[in-house]
């Protein structure tokens, strides 16, 4: 069960996003009159396929999952009827081309925008930007930042959340700036204070920006009284209630949630006594934390959230909402911004400026994927959109064999008022393969050293 938690989200991501894609493709070429012959969900030998609509074009479910293509009309592919000639891609103008070729990549862009809309439509719980005490002798310890100190703008851009926080942060250590971070205190208080992020490292192996600065989130001690129980859940099957407040499992003695969490975690498929006060009262029962897994590694759950004690939550977290217009307007620049941090990390590293251990294949983005499924609806919804926004970036590369080689060719082809020869599009995409293959396996190296790691 613990391989199929990542195994069923990755796939159900990679479907949408891929289907999304030569979707794109697809209904481009037919508002520009041009015949599709199959629409492929996945490569290899066919699982399943059927015909239907005007042109019977073929819909397949293929071996391959990883990826999927549209077949069109051709004549450098097969001999086509007379009759069906001007049906066919070839025969279009460069401009329905590349509209055609663009629709997939900007697909996954719009998925992403719709996506981010219906989010901030509904509204996003998100952790405050509210910081807890800095690391000793840290760069934020010597800047002054404070216990409790809470964090509205970076450089005069304003945050709302922790993941806006370390956003900005991340573009800032990119161009190793030194940023004035705007905070408030509990009395109100607005400070302005100075980081220096020159030093501060993008490494998706190594510690986050804000962590290797000194920052870190508040997590205020919250008791551990017991929320909500999941029906059928180890807590619900011991006789535990909402409201019970746990003081001890097995030996130790629990103090606040965080303890509670980890004496469950340390014990997966164990029998523990429990001990915990209800209405003035002690009440002791007996508990197996159901075993999961988690980065490779069993931990114990019970099933239960913790109680909002005293309206601490609401400390800890803020609910993100705007109007349809404005939405809209944030799911545009979210994908923008995304869509502008990729192409500038990709570029950095291929000049050496940030490490190539970057790079993710299937094993991690899979890993993502289950681990955003776990944490709720929101989550996973922001996974997607954020690796729809990556698949369009990959496909606009200028690299043969993916989308944005063949807009290349095309606008060459506007240049020099004629199409790429066919030897050259053959050698582009032999040279294509190459550099897509070498991508993979470097991307899969990654993912093998990171599971090592773990």
């Amino acid at each position: 069960m613990g391989l199929l938690d990542y195994v069923l989200p990755f796939l159900l991501a990679l479907g949408i996003l891929i289907v999304v894609h030569e979707f794109g493709h697809y209904s481009v070429a037919r508002l520009c009159g041009v015949k599709v012959l199959r629409f492929s969900l996945g490569f290899g030998k066919p699982l399943l396929m059927r015909r239907f609509g005007p042109d019977q074009t073929e819909w397949v479910l293929s071996a391959f999952p990883l990826g999927g293509y549209v077949k069109m009309l051709d004549e450098r592919e097969a001999p086509v009827p007379a009759h069906e000639q001007h049906r066919a891609f070839n025969r279009q103008t460069v401009w329905r081309r590349i509209a055609i070729v663009a629709a997939g990549p900007l697909a996954n862009f719009v998925l992403a925008i719709v996506l981010y809309w219906g989010l901030y439509v509904g509204g996003v719980e998100e952790l405050r930007p509210r910081l807890g005490p800095p690391v000793a002798a840290s760069l934020a310890e010597q800047a002054g930042f404070a216990d409790g100190d809470v964090v509205r703008s970076v450089d005069g851009r304003p945050v709302q959340t922790w993941q806006e926080f370390r956003w900005e942060l991340i573009n800032d250590a990119l161009d190793k700036r030194v940023v004035v971070i705007e905070t408030i205190n509990d009395t109100r208080e607005i400070v302005f204070r100075k980081l220096d992020l020159s030093a501060a490292t993008v490494d998706q192996d190594k510690q986050d920006i804000a962590t290797q600065v000194g920052l870190t989130l508040q997590r205020p001690k919250l008791p551990a009284v017991l929320g909500k129980l999941s029906p059928g859940g180890a807590a619900e099957a011991a006789g535990l209630r909402e409201g019970d407040r746990v003081v001890r499992i097995g030996e130790k003695t629990v103090e606040d949630w965080t303890e509670l969490v980890m004496a469950v975690r340390e014990a997966p498929g164990q029998t523990l006594e429990a001990e915990v006060v209800r209405d003035g009262g002690a009440y002791v029962t007996r508990i197996v934390p159901v075993s999961v897994e988690e980065n490779g590694r069993a931990i114990g759950r019970i099933g239960v959230g913790v109680a909002d004690a005293e309206g601490r939550r609401e400390l800890m977290f803020v609910t993100v909402r705007y109007d349809s217009l404005d939405a809209l307007g944030k799911g545009l620049r979210q994908t923008w911004d995304t869509a502008a941090l990729s192409l500038s990390v990709m570029g950095r590293m291929i000049v050496g400026e940030v490490s190539v251990k970057n790079l993710s294949g299937p094993v991690t983005i899979a890993d993502f994927a289950g681990q955003s499924a776990r944490m709720g609806f929101s989550h996973y919804i922001k996974f997607l959109a954020l690796i729809s926004i990556s698949l369009g970036v990959l496909n606009l590369l200028p690299v043969p064999v993916l989308d944005g080689g063949h807009l290349l060719y095309y606008v060459i082809e506007i240049i020099k008022g004629g199409p790429v020869s066919e030897r050259v599009m053959e050698i582009g995409q032999q040279i294509g393969m190459a550099l897509l293959a070498a991508l993979m396996a470097f991307a899969f190296y990654n993912d093998i050293n990171r599971l090592v790691a773990s």
